[in-house]
This record gives structure tokens, sequence and C-alpha cells, in this order.
């Protein structure tokens, strides 16, 4: 099964060699049909802490690191400053 690839930004880097990263997503309301977003923070390894808040970073799912993190940070696509 291959493994997902996120897009979000970084919304905190305070912990050693984790960020967590803001994901949206738009979806159209079963009901309503309305296009709403839809957020969610995953936690990612950063191995070198190189990545700080604002960055847009690309993750990939990988095997537990944690007993949160479950994604690596795979690119950076671009700085927010």
């Amino acid at each position: 099964m291959p493994k997902r690839i996120l897009s979000g930004v970084v919304v905190s880097s305070n912990s050693n060699k984790t960020i967590t990263v803001d994901v949206t997503r738009r979806i159209k309301h079963k009901l309503y049909k309305k296009i709403i977003r839809q957020t969610k923070k995953y936690h990612a390894h950063d191995e070198k802490n190189e990545y700080q808040i604002g960055d847009t970073v690309s993750i990939i799912e990988s095997k537990p690191i944690s007993k949160l993190k479950k994604w690596k940070v795979i690119s950076n696509t671009g700085k927010n400053t």
C-alpha cells in the first residue's frame, strides 16, 4: 500500500526533533453539499530541527517513531514570512 503524502503549515517547533503540522483539506458536506475546510494537526519527525513556524512542508507516512509521531518531513515547499 502506498504511503500518504500531505502538505501543511508548521504551527509548532518547540519540541526537539518534532514539529506540529496543520493540514487543511477541502471537503463537500454530505447533506448540504457546501465546500467546507477541515483541519487536522500531525506530529512529524524533523531530524535536523531545520523547520520553523510558518514554513510550508510536505510530510510522508512512516512507521511509528513515538506515541504521537507517525510522519516524517520530506521537503520544504516554501517559506511563509
